[in-house]
Protein backbone atom coordinates (compact mmCIF):
# COMPACT_ATOMS: atom_id res chain seq x y z
CA UNK A 1 0.00 0.00 0.00
CA UNK A 2 2.74 2.50 0.84
CA UNK A 3 5.23 1.69 -1.89
CA UNK A 4 5.86 3.69 -5.05
CA UNK A 5 6.00 1.72 -8.29
CA UNK A 6 7.55 4.75 -10.03
CA UNK A 7 10.33 6.90 -8.56
CA UNK A 8 8.96 9.91 -6.65
CA UNK A 9 11.03 12.39 -8.67
CA UNK A 10 9.55 11.02 -11.87
CA UNK A 11 5.98 11.40 -10.52
CA UNK A 12 6.73 14.98 -9.41
CA UNK A 13 8.18 15.95 -12.80
CA UNK A 14 5.38 14.25 -14.71
CA UNK A 15 2.70 15.95 -12.61
CA UNK A 16 4.38 19.33 -13.12
CA UNK A 17 4.56 18.85 -16.90
CA UNK A 18 0.91 17.73 -17.08
CA UNK A 19 -0.21 20.68 -14.92
CA UNK A 20 1.60 23.19 -17.13
CA UNK A 21 0.37 21.54 -20.33
CA UNK A 22 -3.25 21.60 -19.14
CA UNK A 23 -2.87 25.19 -17.93
CA UNK A 24 -1.53 26.25 -21.34
CA UNK A 25 -4.28 24.27 -23.08
CA UNK A 26 -7.04 26.00 -21.13
CA UNK A 27 -5.35 29.36 -21.68
CA UNK A 28 -5.36 28.74 -25.44
CA UNK A 29 -9.02 27.65 -25.32
CA UNK A 30 -9.93 31.16 -24.24
CA UNK A 31 -11.94 32.96 -21.61
CA UNK A 32 -15.33 31.95 -22.93
CA UNK A 33 -14.64 28.26 -22.45
CA UNK A 34 -13.78 28.76 -18.81
CA UNK A 35 -16.67 31.05 -17.93
CA UNK A 36 -19.43 29.24 -19.78
CA UNK A 37 -18.89 25.56 -19.19
CA UNK A 38 -21.30 23.36 -21.08
CA UNK A 39 -21.93 19.63 -20.73
CA UNK A 40 -19.48 19.14 -23.61
CA UNK A 41 -16.79 21.04 -21.69
CA UNK A 42 -17.42 18.90 -18.61
CA UNK A 43 -17.10 15.71 -20.66
CA UNK A 44 -13.89 17.05 -22.19
CA UNK A 45 -12.41 17.84 -18.77
CA UNK A 46 -13.29 14.39 -17.45
CA UNK A 47 -11.74 12.72 -20.49
CA UNK A 48 -8.61 14.85 -20.23
CA UNK A 49 -8.30 13.99 -16.55
CA UNK A 50 -8.56 10.30 -17.36
CA UNK A 51 -6.13 10.59 -20.29
CA UNK A 52 -3.40 12.38 -18.33
CA UNK A 53 -3.69 10.28 -15.18
CA UNK A 54 -1.26 7.68 -16.52
CA UNK A 55 1.01 10.41 -17.83
CA UNK A 56 1.44 11.66 -14.25
CA UNK A 57 2.01 8.44 -12.35
CA UNK A 58 3.19 6.09 -15.10
CA UNK A 59 2.63 2.47 -14.14
CA UNK A 60 2.36 3.35 -10.45
CA UNK A 61 -1.07 2.45 -9.10
CA UNK A 62 -0.17 2.83 -5.44
CA UNK A 63 -1.94 5.10 -3.01
CA UNK A 64 1.35 6.90 -2.42
CA UNK A 65 1.82 7.61 -6.12
CA UNK A 66 -1.67 9.05 -6.47
CA UNK A 67 -1.34 11.14 -3.32
CA UNK A 68 2.08 12.42 -4.41
CA UNK A 69 0.75 13.48 -7.82
CA UNK A 70 -2.26 15.16 -6.17
CA UNK A 71 0.02 16.97 -3.70
CA UNK A 72 2.22 18.24 -6.54
CA UNK A 73 -0.85 19.55 -8.39
CA UNK A 74 -2.14 21.30 -5.28
CA UNK A 75 1.25 22.89 -4.56
CA UNK A 76 1.64 24.02 -8.17
CA UNK A 77 -1.83 25.53 -8.13
CA UNK A 78 -0.99 27.43 -4.94
CA UNK A 79 2.31 28.62 -6.42
CA UNK A 80 0.62 29.88 -9.57
CA UNK A 81 -1.91 31.76 -7.42
CA UNK A 82 0.92 33.33 -5.39
CA UNK A 83 2.85 34.32 -8.52
CA UNK A 84 -0.27 36.00 -9.91
CA UNK A 85 -0.45 38.16 -6.79
CA UNK A 86 3.27 38.94 -6.62
CA UNK A 87 3.68 39.63 -10.33
CA UNK A 88 0.62 41.05 -12.09
CA UNK A 89 2.40 40.75 -15.45
CA UNK A 90 2.84 37.02 -14.93
CA UNK A 91 -0.77 36.82 -13.78
CA UNK A 92 -1.87 38.39 -17.07
CA UNK A 93 0.22 35.79 -18.90
CA UNK A 94 -1.74 33.01 -17.18
CA UNK A 95 -5.15 34.68 -17.22
CA UNK A 96 -5.08 37.10 -20.14
CA UNK A 97 -6.63 40.56 -20.22
CA UNK A 98 -10.25 41.67 -19.90
CA UNK A 99 -11.75 42.38 -23.33
CA UNK A 100 -14.18 45.21 -24.08
CA UNK A 101 -17.17 43.89 -26.04
CA UNK A 102 -19.47 46.94 -25.92
CA UNK A 103 -18.31 50.53 -25.59
CA UNK A 104 -20.72 53.48 -25.29
CA UNK A 105 -23.61 51.33 -26.52
CA UNK A 106 -21.77 50.10 -29.61
CA UNK A 107 -21.09 46.41 -30.16
CA UNK A 108 -17.46 45.64 -30.99
CA UNK A 109 -18.12 42.69 -33.31
CA UNK A 110 -14.42 42.16 -34.02
CA UNK A 111 -13.73 41.59 -30.33
CA UNK A 112 -16.73 39.29 -30.06
CA UNK A 113 -15.40 37.14 -32.91
CA UNK A 114 -11.83 37.25 -31.60
CA UNK A 115 -13.02 35.87 -28.25
CA UNK A 116 -15.15 33.15 -29.86
CA UNK A 117 -18.42 34.58 -28.58
CA UNK A 118 -21.71 34.62 -30.42
CA UNK A 119 -23.89 37.71 -30.14
CA UNK A 120 -26.39 35.45 -28.36
CA UNK A 121 -23.83 34.93 -25.56
CA UNK A 122 -23.62 38.67 -25.03
CA UNK A 123 -27.40 39.04 -25.22
CA UNK A 124 -27.79 36.35 -22.55
CA UNK A 125 -25.37 38.25 -20.29
CA UNK A 126 -27.29 41.46 -20.97
CA UNK A 127 -30.54 39.80 -19.89
CA UNK A 128 -28.85 38.40 -16.77
CA UNK A 129 -27.82 41.96 -15.88
CA UNK A 130 -31.29 43.35 -16.65
CA UNK A 131 -30.53 45.02 -20.00
CA UNK A 132 -32.39 44.58 -23.26
CA UNK A 133 -30.73 47.29 -25.40
CA UNK A 134 -27.09 47.94 -26.23
CA UNK A 135 -27.80 51.66 -26.00
CA UNK A 136 -28.24 51.31 -22.22
CA UNK A 137 -24.74 49.88 -21.78
CA UNK A 138 -21.65 52.04 -21.38
CA UNK A 139 -19.26 49.12 -21.18
CA UNK A 140 -19.51 45.32 -21.43
CA UNK A 141 -16.33 43.46 -20.61
CA UNK A 142 -15.42 39.81 -21.01
CA UNK A 143 -13.48 39.23 -17.79
CA UNK A 144 -10.52 36.90 -17.47
CA UNK A 145 -12.70 34.35 -15.67
CA UNK A 146 -15.07 34.18 -18.65
CA UNK A 147 -17.87 36.20 -17.07
CA UNK A 148 -19.26 39.33 -18.70
CA UNK A 149 -19.42 42.51 -16.62
CA UNK A 150 -21.75 45.29 -17.67
CA UNK A 151 -21.52 48.96 -16.70
CA UNK A 152 -24.76 50.87 -17.36
CA UNK A 153 -24.73 54.26 -19.07
CA UNK A 154 -27.02 55.78 -16.48
CA UNK A 155 -24.97 55.09 -13.34
CA UNK A 156 -21.40 56.32 -13.79
CA UNK A 157 -19.15 56.48 -10.78
CA UNK A 158 -15.51 57.45 -10.27
CA UNK A 159 -14.51 53.86 -9.62
CA UNK A 160 -16.38 52.61 -12.69
CA UNK A 161 -14.81 55.23 -14.95
CA UNK A 162 -11.32 54.57 -13.60
CA UNK A 163 -11.75 50.83 -14.13
CA UNK A 164 -13.15 51.46 -17.61
CA UNK A 165 -10.13 53.59 -18.50
CA UNK A 166 -7.78 50.88 -17.28
CA UNK A 167 -9.55 48.29 -19.42
CA UNK A 168 -9.60 50.50 -22.52
CA UNK A 169 -5.81 50.95 -22.32
CA UNK A 170 -5.27 47.23 -22.97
Amino acid sequence: MFHLGTPAVQIVIRAMVVYLAILIGFRIMGKREIGQMTIFDLVLILLIANAVQNAMVGTDTSLDGGLLAAAVLLVLNRLVAAVRIISPATGRLFEGQPTVLVEHGKLLTGQLKKQGLAQEDLEMAMREHGFDKLADIDLAVLETDGSISIVPRSAPSFRTKRRARAIRKH
